[in-house]
């Protein structure tokens, strides 16, 4: 509680910044780290503590005040826990451990594991590493976060795959040409590092800083591999600091590629008016050329509206040219190549993007819709009518039993005598009813026609000998009535007043229809489709279905327990719901869903159990419901209603897909000891030892061959499998679920159990 009231006087004093060089003293910074923190910083308190270190444009003694303060670490070891409340001091000594930041005694290679496999070995931190490594990530986010361009996504708060997508939908028009950036798989090197490390001291003067970073990627525990399949996938071989890395390292790149964009846009001049005004008129449509850029990690999207070909082709030598000679990164040339945004997909963010019409996007209602509204009218004006013919009764059943009573009480008494005056009230009403009736009365074209006929037809007195005849003050009332009559009972007004309002809304319609064609034939947005192809690749590679399309049971699944099964289920359901929400043909994937895994997965409940399909359904229904020990129901698995209700309305960061889709856990029957569960500060001893089944090794298919595995699936490390780790009941709930993937659990605990 001290400390966090000594950091709300620091973020106090830092909020003036003429204030806080001469007030704020190293040495009262200091003081502060010394105790016990017991609440994780916030967003805010962070950057300001980061903000005390800035001077001279320049962020100094990082290290020393920053990453190395209990507080961050504190914070660090919170955003990595799986628990809530946890204890960071029952697994070590946040204290012990900011003291060796501070004096450079931290060991980086001695907190880390090397898991040999067959290939190349798998170099993991331990917890202790992976707090610090989430340390300088909060701290490297909060130097750098506002400084990122707009169009740069992953690795951000808020900034992830969906708003990237929502971005290409909403923002990006008229798209003509567009290329994405493919490059040969290939780690980080020496010289990469090096070149990040540069471009890292030019905000950040902190030799301490960059050699921790230096430390990590010569111990291997940082490895970023650009043209892979793992960026951003929760796989053990990636971690979040990776994401910042690549972002700090493209940013340069990013910025050329806004000045670009705003260049063109200066450029692009409006149309002359005195064209215009020359005879061109409102046939001529003028696009000003426009360039869009989205970067999702080491993904890129470049695409031109209103340019031509040879100015893409330009624009994407130029972009080859500087992420080649500039960041000394390996290019696919062959498969960067342009495309036509209308008449070719292109692929991007695991998605086929394609500029299409609004009419494909938005279609207009077909036939039988139109039919079928213009019946709903009809019937809603029917119940308008009976509604109206109901109230009109009841007002008149009230209105005679009104009167019956007060002729009662007239001929029970000389006059009105009551306990309490209702006459006020009574007139209220009936005035309102009054004014009801003559509303209707004069909104109705054929009740105001039949009285102004009645009134109007045959009348003598319009004869001028006989008005003559009569006294001028019955002429003039007579007069007075017929102008009455005109003035609110003559159709012909009521009727032109009608006309102009149908005219009006039919014009309002055809100019609607005029622009939404115009519009449909001149404006292009973005449609974004999930690779249905490369979803029903892996529907058949996991097994899920057999030659045939229909759903099948999964053996090496037979293993595991009901609840552990349906949940595996559950997690790839989920993530796949999640992750192409956002997509046009969504449906499409909800198929898959919900009748493809769904019923996979209680044919393989029923080869379990050796029983039929419509025992497993009887006995677990279509909702796959799971009941505990004490009798209640859980469902893991997304319902119908569910699945029928997702859509892009609410979207969010997805989740990965390819760690549960490729990782399965069977449990062992061993009287291993109660070991403590490795997930991320979890103190738990009442664990179950599970080992890891790889689903590359499960179907003897190399990842590596494009041909059998499927394109942009990525692939969980070799030197997992058949490893064995304690989980509790609660994490192995989340792990098949995809709540938490392996990079939330300690893989150095890991074990070979016979």
């Amino acid at each position: 509680m001290l400390a966090s009231l000594r950091l709300k006087r620091i973020i106090k004093i830092t909020s003036n910044p003429h204030s806080h060089k001469s007030t704020l003293s190293p040495k009262l910074l200091h003081s502060t780290t010394l105790e016990q923190p017991t609440e994780p910083l916030t967003r805010t308190q962070l950057k300001t503590l980061v903000l005390t270190n800035y001077t001279n444009a320049n962020f100094t003694n990082l290290i020393q005040n920053v990453v190395a303060s209990p507080p961050v670490l504190f914070t660090a070891s919170h955003n990595i826990s799986t628990t809530a409340p946890f204890h960071p001091d029952r697994f070590f000594n946040l204290h012990s451990l900011a003291q060796e930041l501070r004096l450079n005694r931290f060991d980086v290679a001695a907190c880390c594991v090397s898991l040999k496999s067959s290939g190349s070995p798998l170099v993991l931190p331990n917890l202790k590493l992976k707090v610090v490594i989430e340390a300088v990530r909060m701290v490297l986010e909060a130097v750098y976060d506002e400084r990122f361009v707009t169009f740069c996504y992953g690795g951000r708060v808020g900034l992830g795959r969906h708003t990237a997508i929502r971005y290409l939908k909403n923002s990006v028009e008229n798209p003509t040409w567009w290329f994405t950036v493919r490059f040969k798989p290939h780690k980080f090197e020496r010289a990469h590092v090096d070149k990040l490390c540069f471009f890292i001291q030019r905000k950040v003067k902190d030799c301490d800083f960059v050699d921790l970073i230096k430390k990590f990627f010569e111990c291997k525990v940082l490895v970023i591999e650009l043209g892979g399949n793992s960026l951003g996938k929760g796989f053990p071989q990636e971690c979040g600091l990776c994401s910042v890395l690549i972002n700090i390292y493209f940013d340069g790149f990013d910025k050329e590629i806004q000045e670009t964009r705003l260049r063109e846009n200066r450029e692009s001049r409006e149309l002359d008016p005195k064209m215009v005004d020359s005879g061109l008129g409102s046939d001529v449509f003028y696009k000003p050329v426009k360039v869009y850029a989205v970067r999702y990690l080491d993904e890129i999207l470049i695409a031109t509206s209103g340019g031509s070909k040879l100015m893409a082709m330009d624009l994407k030598m130029r972009v080859v040219k500087s992420l080649e000679l500039g960041l000394s990164l390996r290019v696919d040339k062959l498969n960067t190549a342009i495309h036509s945004a209308v008449s070719e997909k292109i692929e991007f963010l695991g998605m086929e993007l394609q500029a299409v019409p609004l009419s494909v996007l938005r279609p207009p209602m077909s036939e039988k819709a139109i039919r079928a509204h213009k019946k709903y009218l009809r019937q809603k004006e029917v119940r308008a009518l009976e509604f109206r013919n109901a109230r009109a009764r009841n007002r008149r059943m009230l209105g005679l039993k009104i009167f019956n009573h007060v002729y009662k009480k007239m001929k029970q008494s000389d006059g009105f005598k009551f306990d309490f005056s209702i006459e006020k009230e009574v007139r209220e009403i009936f005035k309102s009813w009054a004014d009801e009736v003559a509303q209707e009365f004069l909104g109705s074209v054929d009740e105001c026609q039949e009285w102004h006929r009645s009134l109007t037809a045959g009348d003598f007195l319009s004869l001028r000998h006989i008005r003559n005849q009569l006294p001028p003050e019955l002429v003039d009332a007579y007069d007075n009535f017929q102008e009455q009559v005109d003035k609110h009972l003559n159709p012909v007004k009521l009727r032109k007043v009608i006309e102009d309002k149908e005219r009006r809304e039919t014009q309002k319609e055809e100019q609607k229809y005029s622009k939404g064609t115009v519009e449909d034939l001149t404006r292009f947005c973005t449609k974004v489709d999930a690779p249905v192809l490369l979803v029903r690749k892996a529907v058949r590679l996991v097994a899920f279905t057999n030659h045939m399309g229909r759903p099948r049971p999964i053996e090496f699944l037979l293993a595991l327990e009901d609840a552990d099964i349906i949940k595996w289920y559950a997690g790839i359901a989920r993530r796949w719901l999640d992750f192409y929400c956002c997509c046009h043909n969504f449906k499409v994937v909800k198929t898959i869903v919900s009748y493809h895994l769904r019923f996979s997965c209680i044919l393989t409940l029923a080869e379990k159990h050796e029983s039929t399909k419509r025992e497993a359904i009887k006995h677990f229904s279509k909702d796959l419901k799971v009941y505990d020990m004490n009798g209640n129901d859980e469902v893991n698995f997304p319902t119908e209603r569910e699945v029928k209700m997702m859509g892009d309305r609410n979207l969010s960061d997805p989740k990965p897909v390819d760690g549960v889709l490729s990782l399965a856990i069977v449990r062992l029957a061993s009287d291993e000891p109660p070991t403590r569960c490795i997930a991320h500060f979890c103190d738990k001893t009442t664990t179950v030892f599970y080992r890891v089944r790889l689903l590359q090794n499960s179907l003897n298919v190399n990842p590596l061959e494009n041909e059998k595995w499927v394109q942009g699936m990525g692939v969980i490390h070799e030197s997992l499998n058949q490893k064995c780790f304690p989980l509790c009941t609660d994490h192995v709930h989340d792990l098949y679920l995809g709540r938490i993937t392996l990079q939330d659990i300690d893989c150095t605990s890991c074990v070979d159990v016979d």
